[in-house]
């Protein structure tokens, strides 16, 4: 309980972070945020609708879709975090006098803002929505950097903008702030950053029934103390920089004396998900 309260106040302050990105830096030049709420953004500098509104109702059928396959925790976070940004959008007044003048600052600020709150929602389990659960569904199955997945997504949205508006030179503003929020979003989630955990340890079995219970690999490998000469099993498995607090915690309450050497991979090859 205590767990999901944390994340959920973590994923209402990063939708807060959102959408002050989007209305007090790149609303005001009419630059593009990218994904869905890209979309939303351009919808409304063309129409009289409510980007906040428009940025709801576009992802509806996204959260839908991930529904039935990232899990509910998952899309309830980030249900919430989609309410809570289109609330902040209402609350948060666009700024009669600009805070940055130039465009291309007002995309650098919005961007690492925009890229913060939704790092900030990947790391309580959740999504800002949008671009971010298809990048989710693609990294579920493909080993990509969530943020480098949403910039590819979202450059569709500014070459429509490019087109649709005529002026260039917002929508390559606006580029530099998608790329800069998916930047910031792969330094934050670090899902796709490997770490190898070799473990040894004298509670074998008790640690391989938690160890097997996760989608990553374990191998087991025996070893001898060189000075003591003593048998002992060594636990490998390859894993990621966000699930390693998890695997601490069932190392730690397993086995509290076993020795674990932490290393950081460059990279793996053959399968790092058992199916």
């Amino acid at each position: 309980m205590y767990k999901l309260i944390s994340h959920s106040l973590a994923v209402i302050f990063g939708a807060a972070l959102i959408a002050a990105g989007f209305n007090l830096f790149l609303v005001p030049h009419k630059l593009l945020s990218g994904g869905v709420s890209g979309l939303a953004m351009l919808t409304g500098y063309f129409t009289s609708f409510d980007i906040g509104n428009l940025y709801l109702i576009y992802n509806i059928p996204l959260l839908l879709a991930g529904l039935f396959v990232l899990g509910r925790k998952y899309i309830g976070l980030s249900i919430l975090s989609v309410v809570a940004t289109t609330a902040f959008i209402s609350i948060i007044p666009v700024p009669a006098k600009m805070l940055a003048q130039d465009a291309l600052l007002a995309s650098v600020f919005g961007g690492v803002l925009v890229g913060i709150g939704a790092g900030i929602c990947f790391r309580a389990g959740g999504s800002s929505g949008g671009f971010d659960i298809l990048a989710s569904i693609v990294t579920k199955y493909r080993d990509f950097p969530v943020g480098s997945v949403v910039v590819v997504l979202n450059a569709l949205v500014v070459l429509a903008m490019g087109y649709l508006n005529g002026d260039w030179n917002l929508a390559l503003a606006s580029m530099v702030s998608i790329y800069l929020s998916g930047k910031v979003v792969d330094y934050i989630h670090i899902s796709h950053v490997k770490v190898t955990l070799f473990i040894i340890t004298d509670q074998k079995e008790a640690l391989l029934e938690k160890l097997l219970g996760r989608p990553r690999g374990v191998t087991l490998i025996k070893t001898q103390g060189a000075f003591s000469h003593k048998e002992k099993d060594m636990l490998m498995t390859v894993t990621t920089r966000y699930e390693l607090q998890e695997l601490r915690e069932i190392i730690k309450a397993t086995d509290p004396a076993a020795f674990v050497n932490i290393v950081e991979t460059v990279g793996v090859m053959g399968a790092f998900r058992r199916s």
